[in-house]
């Protein structure tokens, strides 16, 4: 372990994509996630890399593609604002199987909303901002250390399935310092590469076992066809529905083949809970101290926090749901993640909201107060 730092998420982030061999960032400045384009601007040419403001969130966006494509591991960094620009070449990322990093600093919204205040209302928008069907990855980390794994995390998962990742974070850590100790060294998941010669009949989206193509970076000899539209194992369009059923499925099945690695949570005070509370990000953390209080007051509550929002935890939430008499869902928004916890608890138990969208974190009696009204409701 290196020494001792006192360091913020926002920081943290952009360390640890360095550290996981990110060597492009293209961003456009947006609070409140314009310290990571910051510390990158400072950091990244310093390690070979290369960094670039560009004129607004799309062409930031499609920067980002235009370089990984070229082989480069790539980042942008935004806020709900630019996430919502970004949506389309986030959908062309996802069809073309382009890995990419973004990062969402969400704050209060909609539209310009209010800049500087936390929030957590982009739970949807990063599952369904874009048409069509595609699967994403999404995760959410509590706190600085956190950010830096999951930064890591989200770049090898980025290089592993050829497809966007979002880091969803949230403006209380972003901006949180804590005192951390970072790795020396991140395990760092290599580029694919072909695994056939022109000569052997590469074909660039010819899924290999785990259902992912090794596309060959641009440059590197081979002939490749890049293109948003549904398109065959050679990268051309085909106006064929069974390429396009085949095409969206494989698009899914290679996420969900992998969904119990890549699906993490954790839980706190579980072993003997009547009740759970359910938060990710920086809410959990306010959420872990209400069920410290309500253990105090002799209240069997639990807490599960979700690090990884997309894919959905269904197992863990279902489980959950079958153990409980009741869950509460505690998020900074007006009500996105407590659906995913309904349909998943399939009727099993009561799963209340806790919600707050007024430009304040919460605190923790707010969440207690929540999972009391929970408790009255159950047993009267």
């Amino acid at each position: 372990m290196s020494k001792a730092r006192l360091m913020q998420g926002n920081e943290a982030c952009a360390e640890a994509a360095i550290a996981a061999g990110v060597n492009f960032f293209a961003g456009y400045p947006i609070t409140p996630s314009t310290e990571i384009a910051e510390t990158m601007a400072k950091l990244l040419p310093q390690h070979g890399g290369k960094f670039i403001q560009m004129e607004d969130e799309i062409a930031s966006m499609g920067a980002i593609l235009g370089a990984s494509l070229a082989g480069c591991k790539v980042m942008d960094a935004t806020s709900g604002p630019g996430f919502s620009l970004k949506q389309e070449l986030i959908g062309y990322a996802a069809c073309a199987e382009i890995p990419c990093v973004l990062v969402d600093v969400q704050r209060v919204g909609p539209s310009t909303g209010q800049p500087t205040a936390p929030s957590q209302g982009d739970v949807m928008q990063v599952r369904w901002g874009t048409h069509g069907d595609h699967p994403v990855i999404a995760l959410s980390p509590w706190s600085v250390r956190e950010t830096y794994d999951a930064t890591v995390m989200a770049v090898n998962y980025a290089e592993r399935f050829r497809t966007p990742v979002m880091l969803l974070m949230d403006e209380m850590v972003g901006h949180l310092r804590e005192k951390v100790e970072l790795p020396e060294k991140v395990e760092i998941y290599p580029r694919r590469k072909p695994s056939k010669t022109r000569a052997e009949g590469y074909q660039p989206f010819a899924p290999e076992a785990d259902l992912v193509p090794n596309v060959a970076d641009f440059g590197e000899g081979y002939h490749i066809h890049v293109t948003g539209l549904i398109h065959d194992e050679t990268g051309f369009p085909v106006g064929s529905p069974k390429v396009t059923e085949d095409s969206i499925n494989r698009l899914h099945e290679k996420i969900a083949r992998a969904g119990e690695e890549i699906i993490h949570t954790e839980s706190y005070f579980m072993d003997d809970a009547e009740y759970a509370v359910v938060s990710f990000g920086g809410t959990a953390r306010t959420a872990y101290e209400a069920v410290r209080e309500a253990r105090e007051a002799g209240k069997k509550v639990g807490l599960v926090r979700l690090l990884t929002i997309w894919p959905f935890a269904d197992k863990v939430i279902g489980e959950l749901a079958a153990k409980v008499k009741g869950i509460v869902v505690a998020e900074l928004n007006y009500g996105q993640l407590v659906h995913e916890v309904r349909r998943a608890a399939q009727g099993q138990c009561p799963v209340t909201l806790c919600g707050k969208y007024n430009m304040r974190a919460f605190e923790p009696g707010e969440i207690l107060a929540g999972v009391e009204a929970l408790i009255k409701e159950v047993e009267g």
